[in-house]
């Protein structure tokens, strides 16, 4: 959303060229929506979504725990003043020496997808608790993820069985219901296949303690999203349901709901043009496109909300499309854009919802582009 304070500074400082700006406030009012909801739920912050130190300190300092892919990531949360203990280093592919290097700096808690990976986390973090993650089909999800994370149900009990032979500590059962997850009952299944783990192992004289929900929290785009709350009651009544009285610990991980609704790019038009005088749709080139920042247009998966200082005119379909000299760089043309008539080149538009995965996508300097600048207000 494009707050007062975004408005404000984008005003005052006027800062050059395609940038990001986040709104702490905002991330603030998400983190406290996210304890509201799931009040017996330890929020881990996925680090991946927006790493700027400015928002790791803040979380920090209002108790939040952090979800890491890496071991830069994991020096970034220790940077922001949080202890090793809460820290998940939740990738399930790691080098062997970063595990060594996580364990060096205190982290005990990794994520595992298959006994390869236990071994390797038995060797170098010797006595380290794992938690399996499981299979989902992301149905409800604008951004999937795909099989390239979890196993199926009965092989995490062969994983987590393996681990505790091993000597190290069989923790629980994580997964992720896909990013952008609308639907609020996407989390039952999951919690199904996790009661499933549980059982099994505890009939092995295995006692597993921890459920990592995941993430999948949603921030509006073009339509509106379920409230917090809603998933937060969803969440509860599907883990009563499965596991009764005797509801494990739990975690979530919430990325793109807690700082994507904070963020706000500011661009410039560069080009409108056609490709021919019979053209239906007009070709509107920005400063910023998928090599930029806005990755997660691939597919046209997320539609950003964009704000334009013609809004008010006129609208037709376009064709959106960034400015480097590659044939992907084009955002939305299989459904275009609908953006007024009257905009033209030096126009800027602020892109709505964009404060995860966006600086972390930029690339380094693709067609001598500089990456991304972003400021956390």
């Amino acid at each position: 959303m494009v707050t007062q304070r975004i408005t404000d500074f984008l005003a005052t400082r006027r800062p050059e060229g395609p940038c990001l700006v986040v709104d702490l406030d905002v991330v603030e009012e998400n983190f406290r929506a996210f304890r509201r909801a799931l009040p017996d739920s330890a929020i881990f912050y996925a680090v991946k979504a927006n790493p700027a130190p400015e928002i790791l300190k803040l979380l920090a300092s209002l108790g939040s725990n952090f979800d890491c892919a890496s071991v830069a990531e994991i020096e970034m949360a220790l940077d922001a003043g949080v202890t090793p203990a809460r820290i998940s280093y939740g990738n399930t592919i790691k080098k062997e020496r970063d595990v060594a290097r996580a364990h060096d700096l205190g982290v005990s808690l990794f994520a595992v997808d298959c006994v390869e990976e236990v071994e390797k986390i038995a060797r170098s973090a010797p006595g380290a608790r794992v938690f399996c993650r499981v299979l989902t089909n992301g149905e409800g999800a604008e951004w999937p993820l795909s099989r390239k994370f979890g196993c199926v149900p009965a092989m995490a009990v062969d994983v987590l069985v393996t681990a505790n032979r091993l000597g190290l500590k069989a923790t629980g059962v994580s997964f992720h219901v896909g990013s952008q997850q609308t639907d609020t009952n996407a989390w039952d299944s999951a919690i199904a296949d996790a009661k499933f783990v549980f059982d099994a192992l505890a009939e092995k004289g295995i006692v597993l303690t921890l459920v990592n929900m995941g993430g999948g929290f949603p921030t509006r785009y073009l339509k509106d999203v379920p409230a917090s709350s809603a998933y937060g009651q969803a969440i509860f009544q599907s883990l009563t349901k499965h596991f009764g009285n005797r509801l494990p610990e739990t975690i979530i991980e919430p990325g793109r709901g807690m700082v994507g609704d904070a963020g706000v790019i500011k661009t410039e038009v560069v080009l409108v043009s056609k490709k021919s005088a019979t053209d239906e749709n007009r070709w509107v080139f920005l400063d910023i496109g998928k090599f930029g920042g806005l990755a997660e247009t691939m597919d046209e998966a997320i539609r950003y909300p964009i704000v334009t200082p013609r809004d008010g005119d006129a609208m037709e379909p376009c064709v959106l499309a960034g400015p480097t000299c590659d044939s992907a760089d084009v955002m939305y043309e299989k459904t275009p854009y609908p953006l007024p008539v009257s905009l033209t080149v030096g126009d800027e538009l602020l892109i709505e919802g964009t404060g995860a995965y966006t600086t972390t996508y930029a690339s380094v300097a693709f067609n001598g582009f500089e990456p991304l600048k972003a400021y956390v207000i």
